[in-house]
């Protein structure tokens, strides 16, 4: 947690992953972010993986350090109290994330009647408005064709939904930009970001698309490194690791380590070519490469090949599951990043925070997620003035709910 955005005032209408991303970026740098759902919770309020008591670790996860409305919004005046909270006044409120559509009660032609300055993030599927979640655009997409083991065609879904990442930090960013053009012009704006587009426009950045037009479209692969040299390589104690060599200093380093210099060099005498130079000529002749190290690997054990790892500076990863990660000093445990704090539903396990480091500052402490509807009454009374009578009708009509309401 740190403070750079302490005093915005961010409100969030959004389910799934990009627009909580979205909200959670943006809370963990000092946001005040204020969510609202349905009572009882929207499509993500018991959404997979579970505790034992059926509470959301990715509800908790995700929603970690913002503030909780709970609202009927299938009612008229449920209605009109979502859009009023996104539309509040006040010189840094004004700003809103949602995954709602286009069109209906939070567009934004209405809310920007409401506040004209408004700043909106909208997340969406298709540019054209239809449905779509990262799995589908990924599909679409291509990538999946591009994904597993050349001798099973089946299409290969990724686990990490990354367009939805993408998307959710990608609308930060916009957001906050539209912001900092609002303090300069006084101008609101709607920021549409689908994730087709974001899908699309990665994939074209990164050379995807040109190289599919000039054709033709890329094979699958296992888990070669496209146009360089990588693989995952098995070792002498039955431990599979993740390795790549990219520039000459890592290639030359890991065939010290290996002492597979004669071997190599012998093969480049045969092609006539310099491995060091070039490294799209190892991707080019890995069938013939990598018997080589898949030998060499099978002599050596991962205790062996560490010290020299380190010295060389070889570039590698081991597999190993999520709970043996959880130990890994370098991604967890003990990671400044992560708080042990306690959760809603009870649970004690750590929280991430921000995942840049500002050395000049000091982190804060993770935050928990809040229980829905902890904060409605302080929502309606400080962001949108409503009195003490105007908060109890709207919780005796049903209108509202606090968390004893859930």
């Amino acid at each position: 947690m740190y403070d750079l955005l302490k005093g915005l005032r961010v409100v969030e209408g959004s389910a799934f992953v990009a627009g909580p991303t979205c909200g959670l970026y943006l809370a963990q740098l000092g946001a005040e972010v204020i969510r609202f759902d349905n009572i009882g919770g929207g499509p993500d309020f018991r959404r997979w993986p579970l505790t034992p008591g059926g509470d959301s670790l990715y509800w908790e996860g995700l929603n970690k350090s913002k503030k909780s409305i709970a609202i009927d919004l299938g009612r008229p005046e449920g209605r009109e109290l979502a859009a009023r909270l996104a539309a509040a006044p006040g010189e840094q409120g004004g700003v809103f994330v949602t995954n709602f559509p286009v069109e209906g009660f939070l567009s934004y032609e209405k809310l920007s009647a409401l506040r004209p300055d408004l700043i909106c993030a909208r997340v969406m599927g298709w540019a054209d408005g239809g449905p779509a979640v990262d799995y589908t655009v990924n599909s679409a997409v291509g990538v999946p064709l591009m994904t597993g083991h050349p001798d099973d065609p089946r299409p290969v879904n990724h686990v990490l939904p990354a367009w939805d990442l993408l998307t959710g930090a990608y609308a930060a960013f916009a957001l906050v930009a539209a912001v900092s053009a609002r303090a300069k012009d006084g101008k609101g704006r709607e920021i549409r970001i689908p994730l087709s587009d974001i899908a699309g426009s990665t994939l074209a950045n990164l050379g995807y698309l040109a190289e599919s037009l000039a054709g033709p479209d890329r094979p699958r692969m296992g888990n070669d490194l496209y146009g360089a040299f990588g693989r995952d390589f098995v070792l002498k104690d039955g431990r599979r690791i993740m390795l790549v060599a990219i520039t000459a200093r890592q290639w030359k380093g890991l065939l010290q380590v290996l002492e597979i210099e004669a071997p190599v060099a012998a093969l480049e005498a045969e092609l006539r070519l310099s491995f060091a130079v070039d490294e799209g000529l190892r991707f080019d002749h890995r069938a013939r490469l990598l018997p080589i190290f898949e030998a060499a690997f099978a002599r050596k054990t991962l205790a062996e090949l560490l010290p020299a790892f380190e010295r060389e500076g070889v570039c590698w990863g081991p597999y190993q599951p999520m709970s043996q990660a959880a130990e890994d000093p370098r991604l967890f445990k003990g990671n400044p990043v992560y708080s042990d704090i306690v959760h809603p539903s009870g649970r004690t396990y750590p929280a991430a925070g921000f995942a840049g480091t500002i050395p000049q500052e000091t982190r804060g402490q993770a935050r928990p997620a809040s229980r829905l509807g902890q904060h409605t009454d302080e929502v309606l009374s400080e962001v949108l003035g409503l009195t003490g009578g105007e908060i109890a009708r709207l919780h005796d009509t049903g209108v509202v709910a606090g968390p004893e309401g859930i």
